[in-house]
């Protein structure tokens, strides 16, 4: 048994607009399911392919109030690409951000709602990522985190150092899942986190059991009127484990 990183997951104060922003960014198409809820994936992705790790946008009124313990990082080719998105991103509705980097080779922004993201410099191991270079993941023990995520999913661990860690797809295609060792302790409910599914025929109890044995925990919430389960990885950030798909 494994699941898979099917999409990330994002609460917004406007699903519709933020939407249209990341869409933009990205070159995606926009779907909504239902109200409240819009949909991000490259145009033609067929579903499940692990060349995109799609977007879905939830609206939530709570406010942002701190820094997100994930976030994306866009890939590049060159630096007058970088200089060229990070430009265009302006114009969409995104600034400038400072979370205490100081003087690297990347630029640090926020969205129009203010999440965190990283338009880094070229780099070789991201040519064949797509738009998203990395999901990163803030911690405190990426070794860690990189055991259970490997062993949650059916990604392959490219990386693994005491302050640094990378999965990646089996196929060797998309995005990376990285997890970086940060001192920031994980404070509140995260409002971007990870939802990974089953493979189809998989059984969902099953998983979710699985998923405990490994050092996954439930959150303490009620979960009666939903059809898929809410879990924590080790280190506290929530995640869910969609239904068999």
């Amino acid at each position: 048994m494994a699941t898979r990183l099917v999409q990330i997951n994002m609460k917004a104060q406007d699903d519709s607009a933020l939407g249209r922003f990341w869409a933009e960014v990205l070159g995606w198409g926009i779907d909504s399911e239902a109200p409240g809820v819009t949909n991000l994936e490259p145009v033609g992705f067929s579903y499940p392919d692990p060349s995109a790790v799609c977007i879905d946008l939830i609206a939530r009124p709570e406010p942002k109030t701190v820094k997100n313990r994930v976030h994306i990082d866009l890939a590049t080719t060159s630096a007058a690409h970088q200089a060229e998105l990070v430009g265009r991103l302006e114009d969409l509705g995104a600034t400038l951000a400072d979370v205490g980097q100081g003087d690297v080779p990347w630029t640090v922004m926020a969205d129009p709602e203010g999440n965190e993201f990283c338009v880094l410099e070229p780099r070789p191991v991201y040519r064949d990522t797509g738009p998203i270079a990395a999901l990163v993941v803030d911690c405190a023990d990426p070794r860690a985190m990189a055991r259970f995520w490997g062993e949650a999913t059916d990604w392959t661990v490219a990386e693994a150092a005491d302050d640094h860690a990378s999965l990646r797809s089996a196929q060797g295609v998309g995005p990376y899942l990285e997890f970086v060792r940060t001192p920031d302790a994980k404070t509140v409910w995260n409002r971007v986190h990870l939802d990974i599914a089953p493979y189809r025929g998989d059984d969902l109890e099953a998983e979710a059991a699985r998923l405990r044995a490994l050092g996954a925990t439930d959150p303490g919430i009620d979960q009666s009127g939903i059809h898929w389960k809410v879990l924590a990885d080790p280190e506290g950030n929530e995640f869910c484990l969609l239904t068999p798909r």
